[in-house]
């Protein structure tokens, strides 16, 4: 299944005003990254492929439409997979995206 244009569109407009945001297609999405680090992507099944803070990860799991991004068999900290589609609410698209453009720009820069 390749990624859901209109949510990758959706993110771009999102990111839009973001500085050192670039897009490269990856595991079969299109991710957006942010200083060289993938913030969010548009994922190859569907959703949100979105990085966050480790340590953040079990607790982002209460949220409606948050589960653990699996590769290959195995769960990630750090990686959440987000149940959202062209219909999902701009104000909640926008705050799990924001999640992951704040996480991203505490890295060093790549």
């Amino acid at each position: 299944m390749a990624y859901d244009q209109e949510l990758a569109d959706r993110v771009r407009e999102t990111l839009e005003h973001e500085k050192g945001v670039t897009e490269k297609p990856m595991f079969g999405g299109l991710a957006f990254l942010i200083n060289g680090h993938m913030a969010v992507s548009a994922g190859s099944k569907g959703g949100l492929l979105l990085r966050v803070d480790p340590a953040d990860t079990d607790i982002l799991l209460q949220q409606p439409h948050a589960r653990r991004f699996e590769m290959r068999g195995r769960e990630m900290d750090g990686w959440l997979h987000i149940d959202a589609d062209a219909q999902t609410p701009e104000d909640e698209l926008t705050r799990w995206i924001g999640r992951g453009v704040r996480y991203v720009k505490s890295l060093p820069p790549k």
